[in-house]
């Protein structure tokens, strides 16, 4: 899987469906009871600063016409353009971080309001939001940066009652679930940390490693069950060879060390996908431990914002994991979710039959 254009590139040059697609694509091949979900990320509610107890007009109108968008999409038709067939019912959505933008900042009042309106939009059962199905966010560096912050607090309240979730860590912040025969794993801000390095780590990683060895041991295994991890810092940018300068390190989002043992920890489980936000751009490629996008690796989808205030151009992905593939389609907008379009790209790759 290879760096594909992005999708401001793609609205700047009006890019068609028969351009070229990385080598990694295939035609996906229908298989029976796929598992579908909508990924979204860096959300970014963000309170009014002169009326902290109101959202901001820009975030409000975005925010909200995003979950316009999730709920009208299933059992619409996708252009063949798109890889054609009918959006199937979601499972759920899958949040990236960064739900809100004033969580790395000093402003309690502002958060408060932010959440309170995150908390109302998405829900958390489909039952009791605007957003019709069930939400698994993971929280980002505008969260809680340190995983002190209202944010996660919530995020640990909210995981005691989430549909379907089978393991939470010490912490209570990560947590997994299963949907279909696939496993799923949310493990937050970055991937760590690594006992043996103990220098201060600039996002606090909340035993998010401890966490993942124990639940692919316990509730993987041998089996080949495909799974999909969710975090919301990129890693590639920190894949770098160790030893790492002692202050370099300390100023990076994620430590290398983590980096290097977050690849180890998964490189021998059959990973469908990683999946990540935090850039503002699309970037889906596989990844072999480097620092470089690789021929062959674990296939990695990074989400675009996909409701963030200051700009008009967002999207989000949608999913669908069959038997053997995994399929992926993004829907976006030049106009904020006033109106939205498929990509006319798909991207697949192979998933490796689970073991019985």
């Amino acid at each position: 899987m290879s760096h594909t254009l992005s999708r401001r590139q793609f609205l700047a040059t009006s890019a068609v469906a028969g351009a070229t697609l990385p080598t990694f694509l295939r035609a996906a091949e229908p298989t029976q009871d796929p598992v579908a979900f909508f990924l979204v990320g860096d959300t970014h509610f963000l309170a009014n600063k002169e009326d902290t107890t109101k959202l901001d007009e820009r975030s409000a109108a975005v925010t909200s016409r995003l979950v316009d968008q999730l709920n009208k999409l299933p059992g619409t038709e996708i252009p063949k353009t798109a890889g054609g067939g009918t959006v199937r019912a979601p499972r759920g959505v899958i949040h990236a971080g960064d739900c809100i933008d004033t969580g790395d900042k000093a402003n309690v009042k502002m958060q408060e309001t932010e959440w309170a309106a995150y908390a109302d939009t998405y829900g958390l059962t489909g039952k009791d939001g605007k957003l019709k199905v069930p939400v698994y966010e993971v929280h980002g560096n505008h969260d809680s940066p340190r995983g002190d912050g209202l944010a996660v607090k919530k995020i640990i309240d909210r995981n005691k009652n989430r549909p379907g979730v089978t393991s939470i860590s010490k912490s209570g912040v990560h947590y997994s679930w299963d949907w279909g025969g696939v496993h799923f794993i949310a493990l937050g801000i970055v991937v760590g940390q690594v006992a043996e390095v103990a220098r201060k780590r600039r996002y606090a990683p909340l035993g998010s490693l401890e966490f993942l060895v124990n639940d692919l041991k316990e509730q993987v295994g041998a089996s080949g069950k495909p799974v999909v991890i969710t975090h919301h810092v990129d890693m590639i940018r920190y894949a770098q060879p160790l030893p790492v300068d002692e202050a370099k390190a300390v100023s990076m989002e994620w430590d290398p060390a983590d980096v290097k043992a977050f690849y180890e920890a998964i490189r021998g489980y059959n990973i469908a996908a990683v999946l990540y936000g935090h850039t503002h751009a699309r970037n889906i490629f596989r990844w072999d431990g480097s620092a470089k996008a690789a021929k062959e690796g674990i296939p990695v989808f990074n989400v675009d914002n996909s409701s963030h205030f200051a700009s008009k151009l967002q999207a989000f992905f949608y999913f669908e994991l069959r038997n053997d593939n995994l399929l992926v389609r993004e829907f976006q907008t030049a106009d904020a979710w006033e109106t939205g379009t498929w990509t006319p790209m798909t991207w697949t790759a192979p998933i490796p039959a689970t073991k019985k």
